[in-house]
Parts: C-alpha cells; structure tokens; sequence
C-alpha cells in the first residue's frame, strides 16, 4: 500500500486549520502522516494543532518560536517526508474528497509521473463552492516533462494549483528545496523543476479547494499587478539558470517565455486602462513593450488565440451588458 505525506504550514489560520487537517485525514489512505508546522502563530493555530495531534496519532505538529516564513516551512516538511507521495497544503485550504487515491493511483500506475495536479475549486467566506466536486476515478492526461516546461514558457501563467500539486518524494528529493529568493513564485519554479526530472499527470477534476478570503497571506502581493509578471520572469531566469541550463535550447526557450510575459502584459495593460487605472496599464505597458518591442506596432493577438475562449467571453459580457446598458461595466469587467 502506498504512503502519503502531507505538511501543512499554518500562521494565523486557527479558524480554517481544523477543516484543512481533516480534508487530508478523511482521504482513505491507510498509510498516512500530517505535519502541521506552526509558525509562532498568536491566534490559536497551536491549541487546534495540538488538540488534533491528541485526537489522531497521525498528525505531527512542529512549533516555531519565531515566524521563520513559508518557504522555510516549506523546506522543513521536504526534509520530513519520507513517504511515496508527498503533498504541500496551505492551513486554509483543503483536498477534494479522493483527491489523494486519484493521484497516487495513476502515479502507481505511471512510475515516470513525477506529479499530479487537477483543477482548484475556490470556496467563498459563506463557505459556497463554486464548482461541483466530482468523484471516483479521474480522466488522467499524461504529458512529458519536456512538453510541461515547452507548455510553461509558450504560455507563461502558472496553470498549476498548488494544493493540488501531489509528488513522488523520490523526485521532490532529487530536485531539491523550494530557493528562498523566490518567495512569490517559488511553487511555479518547483513545476518546472519537477518536469526536468518526469512526465506530468493532469485531471480536471477538483483535487483541491482554495479558500477565498481577504486575509490570505498572498494578498499583499497584489497590490501591484506589475510584480506578478516580474516575479514569473525571475522564475523562468532562475530555473534555467539552474536546472534548465542542461536543456539543448535553454536560452531560446527563456527567450519565448520572456516574449510570452511581454505578451501577456500588453493585454491586462489594456484591461487596467479600460478600469481606468492609468498607473498600473503604463507599468504593465513598459514591461511588454521592454520583451516584445514590436508590441506597439502590431498587438499580440497570438495570445488571446492561446487562452480559455477570450474573445467568446469578452463578447458574450458586451452583449449582456448592452441589453442591459451596461456596456462601461462590462469593458472594466472584460479580459
């Protein structure tokens, strides 16, 4: 029988804790472990820890003095894992019921899978999903690494959701720690890292839900839209600075992920100008135009081609909202 272990890093999520430990213990798996590592929460995160450890000798807890931060957590648990499987889940999320027997199925199956990751679900403050979670076995997609990290810099956005990210401890060891430098965007380098060491399984079904919430630490982080799109630039320089440096067209495929970011860039810059946030559309403008220089003369319509039915969607929110005389609303709403 497989094992599985799973960490979870906890800071100031008492309230959500006991929801996301018990998401991963209801999961089937016989051989299982939970390590909560609290980071010097000062909320009760420690009490509910602990209360959950006395509960089921399956859960660990780790109790920092000091807040030493995500990554160090996260680091901590790939020194702890010492399982078949192992899975990272943020303290105020949790797992979509099978969600764990899906994926080890299919890496049981696939030895050269080096992770799985399905579709993310988001849960409101009233606690509505808005999805339907699905059940049973998953409709697996398996790709090679090297067509994971192609993918990845054509189409430079981090498609994978994190809570949903489940690996083979062999390959998360041989890859190594999350780099500290990349606290933003460190996960999105770990998939790429993943992939330069195995194939990737991919589902659409729900393998996790994120919880939606205006105290989310990733919050901050928004604050300005420009920073995204440098920090997945320092990801795609950090990875082949390293472990993508081996690849034969290292530089070309930097290049294309560059060129990807510039693209990207021009069309959330049109977006903030439409909302009418001129200071935000010139800093996304100076971005794209310093990756794709000929952006000014002929704009990337190649990636709203690569995206999700843009042009369906930002024509059906036209249409509603002309009928409904709304059309201001709906071109800051486009995109």
């Amino acid at each position: 029988m497989a094992s599985v272990d799973v960490v979870i890093p906890c800071y100031q999520y008492g309230r959500f804790l006991r929801d996301a430990v018990t998401s991963v213990l209801s999961q089937g798996i016989s051989q299982l472990r939970v390590l909560v590592i609290d980071n010097a929460s000062t909320d009760n995160s420690l009490e509910v820890a602990t209360q959950l450890a006395l509960e089921d000798r399956r859960v660990e807890v780790i109790a920092h003095r000091t807040n030493l931060g995500a990554t160090a957590s996260y680091n901590e648990g790939v020194e702890w894992a010492s399982a078949d499987y192992f899975l990272v889940l943020d303290a105020d999320d949790m797992l979509a019921p099978g969600a764990l027997q899906r994926a080890v199925s299919v890496m049981e199956r696939n030895l050269n899978v080096s992770f799985t990751h399905g579709r993310e679900a988001h849960i409101t403050p009233n606690n509505q999903i808005d999805v339907e979670l699905g059940a049973g076995e998953a409709e697996w997609r398996i790709i090679t690494g090297r067509a994971f990290i192609e993918n990845y810099c054509r189409t430079p956005v981090n498609i994978v959701g994190a809570n949903s990210a489940i690996r083979r401890t062999s390959a998360q060891k041989e890859v190594g720690y999350y780099r500290a430098n990349l606290d933003y965007s460190g996960d999105m380098e770990m998939w790429l890292r993943l992939a330069s060491v195995g194939d990737v399984a991919h589902n659409p079904t729900v393998q996790a839900i994120r919880r939606i919430h205006p105290l989310q630490h990733s919050e901050h982080f928004r604050s300005f839209q420009v920073r995204d799109f440098i920090e997945r630039e320092r990801t795609f320089e950090s990875f082949f600075e390293n472990e993508g440096q081996s690849l034969p067209d290292a530089n070309q495929l930097l290049e294309q992920a560059r060129r990807g970011l510039g693209e990207h860039a021009y069309w959330s810059a049109l977006s903030h100008l439409v909302r009418r946030r001129p200071v935000a559309a010139w800093a996304l403008f100076k971005f794209s135009m310093a990756r794709r220089p000929g952006t000014w003369l002929l704009p990337p319509i190649g990636w709203l081609l690569r995206m999700d039915r843009p042009l369906a969607r930002t024509f059906d929110v036209l249409v509603e909202a002309t009928k409904r005389g709304q059309t201001n609303t709906a071109l800051r709403n486009a995109r």
